[in-house]
């Protein structure tokens, strides 16, 4: 059985159309208190992501059209463009560089900027972004095309070194933790060294796994927990931290 939280907690990143039941894994995060970003991997998922939380206090649908997917999903820019006036919260975006899609940055590189000049021009939105050995990349493009008064980068499961974080940090992003990042030393580094104002929490469920089965927003107080413990803190004061910065990124 899932635990419950017995506060909000956040996951900020959640792929929650992928689960088997994707309405009651919307529901589940509803009953629980979790805020969750519903995150989509192409916009043709958008309408139903849309509707089904439409209406919904804690969790939100984010407009995505996922690096990993460029190759073949290309033409569905415009797609994503039509239904951006309807979203604020866009992900999952980004650049992967990993073997299996290096071939396709040109592209890749393509969409990013057009995504985040897009953005930069609607003003407002949040983005959570995916920056797999990209980090100063990702890094250059959002400072060139989405300033920071016209929009707020989120790096989901972030992978750079200490000095694209102190870089990243200095022009406003937030970092989202997941489990898998407590579990090597270079990700409790890098937790470690997270300015407080900058942290927030994920599971990128159902791709992350607790107990042997995929993870949900329900389980994102393991994560909190492992957070606490590295950075040597109450679990409830950073699950405070957390909530109060979540507020001030939407704020």
């Amino acid at each position: 059985m899932t635990k419950t939280p017995c506060q909000p907690a956040v996951d900020f990143h959640c792929h929650i159309d992928l689960y088997p039941d994707h309405e009651a894994a919307i529901n589940a995060s509803e009953t629980a208190g979790v805020y969750t970003l519903a995150v989509t991997t192409t916009p043709k998922a958008w309408p139903r992501n849309r509707d089904l939380t439409k209406g919904m206090h804690f969790v939100r649908a984010a407009l995505g059209l996922h690096p990993q997917l460029a190759a073949e999903r290309a033409h569905e820019i415009n797609e994503w463009k039509h239904y951006l006036p309807e979203a604020r919260y866009i992900g999952e975006v980004g650049l992967d560089a990993g073997p299996r899609f290096y071939k396709t940055m040109n592209i890749q590189k393509d969409l990013f900027r057009t995504i985040l000049e897009q953005c930069a021009e609607s003003g407002g939105k949040v983005l959570s972004v995916h920056s797999v050995r990209t980090a100063p990349l990702v890094l250059d493009m959002i400072e060139e095309y989405l300033p920071n008064d016209r929009g707020k980068v989120v790096l989901h499961w972030f992978t750079g070194g200490r000095s694209d974080l102190v870089r990243a940090a200095s022009i406003g992003c937030y970092f989202s933790i997941n489990a898998e990042m407590t579990k090597t030393e270079r990700g409790r580094k890098l937790i470690a060294e997270l300015p407080n104002d900058r942290l927030l929490t994920e599971t990128d469920g159902p791709f992350t796994k607790i107990k042997g089965r995929p993870m949900h927003p329900t389980d994102v107080h393991f994560v909190v927990e492992a957070v606490a413990k590295i950075r040597n803190e109450p679990i409830k004061l950073i699950n405070d931290i957390i909530l109060k910065n979540l507020k001030e990124l939407l704020s």
